[in-house]
C-alpha cells in the first residue's frame, strides 16, 4: 500500500492549471505549425500564423493562451494500491484549482448556480471523473474547457439501424453546425456506445489524446482518418474564414452499448486543446 497525502494532489492541481492555461502541450503546439505549412488558404494560413503568433506571446510573457480559461476538468486514475491520507481526495483538487487560477491570475469562469448565475470568484468546481486502475500510480489529467466550442457540443441517440453512415452524419452535422462558433482549427472527440452519460465522457476524453494517435481498433481509425478528411473539406477553415484546415484531429472512443441504442457524443474543442498530464 502507497500512501500519498492530498497535499500533494493540490499542488499538482495548482501547477497543471498554471500550464495548462499558458502552454499547449507539445502534440498540439506541432499540430498547428504543421498546419500553416499545409494550409491552402491565404486567409487561413494569416489565421493559423496569428494563433502561432500568439503561442509564443503566452508563453514568454506568462499570458493565458485564451481569456477563456474554462472551467476545469480532471481525470484522476487511481492505482487501487494507492491509499489518500490528509483529508478529502475531492477537495484537495478544488484547492489546487482554487490556488491556481488566482495565483496564476486566470479568469474565474464559474458560476454556483446555472440559472442565479453568482460567480464562485475562483473557478471551483472542478468537474472530477474518477476511475480505479491496477497499480500504486496516480495520473492526473487537467483539461481546461472553453466555452465556446463546448456550447457546440452534441449527443445523439441513433438507432442501431443508422448504422455506421449515420454515425459519421451525426459527428459531421456537429461540426458544420458548430462553424466559426467553435474557434477552429478544432479538435473533435467523439464518444460512440455506452449510455446517454457515457458517450458523452468518451467524447470528453478522446479530446486528452496525442495529435496523430488513432484509435488501437482498426475501422474506428479509419473512421477518425475520413471524418478529418472530410472536415477539412468543409471549408470552415481556421477561424471560420474558410480554407483547408477546419480540424486538426478526430479522435473516437467507443464502448459497448445495449442493443436498442446508438448513443453518439461530438465534444467539439477550440484551437487551444488544452491539458497538462502528470504521474505520480
Amino acid at each position: 500500500m502507497r500512501i500519498l497525502e492530498v497535499s500533494e494532489i493540490a499542488e499538482q492541481i495548482k501547477e497543471m492549471c498554471i500550464e495548462a492555461n499558458h502552454f499547449l502541450s507539445p502534440d498540439m503546439e506541432k499540430a498547428i505549425h504543421s498546419a500553416v505549412q499545409r494550409e491552402k488558404s491565404p486567409i487561413g494560413k494569416q489565421v493559423l500564423g496569428q494563433l502561432c503568433e500568439n503561442m509564443k506571446i503566452a508563453g514568454e510573457d506568462m499570458i493565458p493562451i485564451c481569456q477563456d480559461t474554462g472551467m476545469t476538468v480532471v481525470f484522476v486514475e487511481a492505482g487501487q494500491d494507492v491509499h489518500f491520507q490528509g483529508g478529502s481526495l475531492e477537495e484537495a483538487i478544488n484547492e489546487g484549482v482554487r490556488r491556481g487560477y488566482r495565483e496564476g491570475f486566470l479568469r474565474k469562469s464559474v458560476v454556483a448556480d446555472p440559472l442565479i448565475r453568482e460567480n464562485t470568484k475562483d473557478n471551483t468546481p472542478a468537474v472530477v471523473h474518477y476511475s480505479i486502475v491496477p497499480g500504486d500510480k496516480v495520473k492526473i489529467t487537467v483539461a481546461p474547457k472553453g466555452f465556446g466550442s463546448e456550447n457546440m457540443s452534441r449527443v445523439f441517440m441513433l438507432k442501431p439501424a443508422d448504422g455506421i453512415e449515420g454515425v459519421k452524419n451525426a459527428i459531421l452535422t456537429a461540426v458544420q453546425e458548430a462553424g466559426p462558433n467553435a474557434c477552429p482549427p478544432m479538435v473533435v472527440g467523439v464518444g460512440i456506445g455506452g449510455t446517454f452519460e457515457k458517450c458523452a465522457l468518451l467524447a470528453k476524453k478522446a479530446l486528452t489524446r496525442e495529435i496523430g494517435e488513432h484509435s488501437e481498433i482498426d475501422y474506428v481509425a479509419d473512421m477518425e482518418k475520413e471524418l478529418l478528411e472530410k472536415i477539412n473539406k468543409t471549408g470552415i477553415g481556421p477561424g471560420g474564414l474558410g480554407g483547408t484546415t477546419t480540424a486538426l484531429a478526430v479522435n473516437i472512443n467507443t464502448y459497448p452499448t445495449h442493443i436498442a441504442g446508438l448513443p453518439v457524443a461530438v465534444n467539439i474543442c477550440c484551437h487551444v486543446n488544452r491539458h497538462a498530464v502528470r504521474v505520480l
